[in-house]
Order: structure tokens, then sequence, then C-alpha cells
């Protein structure tokens, strides 16, 4: 069946020079956009229950925009002025550029990862003389906490907002040719939203070896994968689906 229509279950990206604006132009499909969970915040009165004190720290991992907003935001609630010589270890250069967004960005502060979590281990272990903060959401996945106490270094987990599922009601329906997700999260949120969700011609796309698993196991069948060696991004793996498809 030839793919017309998309829902990608994120934001609408703000820039117009989004993959998958071109996507849609390129290939004449409708791509929507409506993200099906949400951060919400963890405010500073549970974190000082927790005991954990951000003057301690000499390091932070960055993993996502989220980590680095809440945890500027959680400093000045609690009223502490980040030092000048906090050192930053971001999981990719997106991360680390949009951290320029609250620091002046000065080399011998800010370390970058190519992309992967497995990328910025292996700067980290460089780095043990550290103790490092890692800012979370209540949903880390497993292979964090395992990769950093492999490589024994000092670090603490601090869990500054959550991740939770978003009300889909406006929704009349999730009738889309492509269902594009990101996390368990999403998968979780389509059927808490839609309990009497078939999947029947709907395509499923999904990102990520968590997201697959969760798919799987919520007995959706998987049409679209990334990242993959051919299809390191989402957009580029709906394209060469696409390219398929629609010629049929």
């Amino acid at each position: 069946m030839k793919v017309k229509s998309i829902l990608v279950s994120q934001p609408e990206p703000k820039t117009k020079a989004s993959p998958y604006f071109n996507l849609s132009e390129k290939h004449k499909v409708k791509i929507d956009f409506r993200s099906f969970i949400h951060v919400e915040a963890i405010n500073s009165n549970t974190l000082r229950e927790q005991k954990i004190y951000l003057k301690d720290f000499t390091a932070v991992i960055m993993t996502s925009r989220n980590a680095i907003d809440h945890f500027f935001r959680v400093a000045e609630e609690m009223k502490f002025k980040v030092p000048d010589d906090m050192k930053y270890f971001c999981q990719s250069e997106a991360v680390a550029v949009y951290l320029q967004t609250y620091i002046v960005y000065r080399k011998r502060r800010i370390h970058v990862a190519e992309r992967t979590f497995d990328d910025l281990v292996k700067i980290l272990k460089k780095n043990t003389s550290e103790k490092f903060l890692l800012p979370s959401s209540d949903k880390l996945k497993s292979l964090i906490p395992v990769s950093l106490d492999k490589i024994k270094i000092n670090w603490t987990r601090l869990d500054l907002y959550k991740t939770v599922e978003s009300d889909l009601s406006d929704l009349t329906d999730v009738k889309y040719d492509v269902l594009v997700f990101f996390s368990p999260s999403g998968i979780q949120s389509l059927f808490k939203n839609f309990p009497n969700f078939k999947q029947d011609e709907t395509r499923i796309a999904v990102f990520g070896n968590s997201t697959v698993k969760a798919a799987t196991e919520a007995g959706l069948k998987i049409n679209i994968q990334a990242p993959t060696k051919e299809s390191p991004s989402m957009t580029m793996a709906i394209a060469k689906y696409i390219e398929v498809s629609n010629k049929r």
C-alpha cells in the first residue's frame, strides 16, 4: 500500500529546514506532528529531600536538551550559581550547542561525544577524577547506569523531570498510513489513549532498540526501523520505505 499520510509522535519542528518538511514535499505525503508524551518538572523541594547538593559536583553529564533545561532550572530554584569551572560532558554536538543557551562556550569545559552514549562513555573513562552528576528523567535507559558503573567513575543520578503520556482525546483517531515512535513511552501512550487500537494496514516506524522492544511486546508489527547502517535517521528510513511502497 502507498504511503499518503504520516503521524510523527513528536512536536512539530520549529525550523523549516527540518528533513520532515523536505520528505513531505519530495514524496507528496501529508505529515502531521503530535507529541504522545511530555515532560513534567520535579520541583526543587523533592530534590532537597534526596539530599543531593549541586555544589558537591565538578562535572555534569548531559544526554539531552531536557536534561540541560531542568539542570539549570533547578540550579536557579535552589539559588545555586553554577561555577565557571564546571565541566560538561555532552552526548552529541547537538546537545553541546544547546548547552550554550545557558553558558559561554569554553573548550576546556565542554567535552563532546560523537552521537551515542557509548561514545560518551569513552570520554568519561578518561576523566575519572571528576565527581559527576547525571540529570535525568524518571525513565532512564538501563544501559546508562550499567555503563557508568562499569567504568567505575564517581557519579550520582538526579531525577529532575518525569515523562508522562499526553492526553490525546482531541484526536478522533490515529488512522494514518504510518505512525512514528521514538520511545517506549510513546508506545504506552498510544494504547493508553486508544486502548482498542488495531494496527490493521497501518505501518509502524520505530527509533531505537528500546522502542523496538516496546512495540514488539505490545503486539505491533514493525515496518520501518532506525537507526541502521543504511538509514541512520528516521527520515531516511521512511524515505527508503516510501520509495519502495509508492512505486507499487
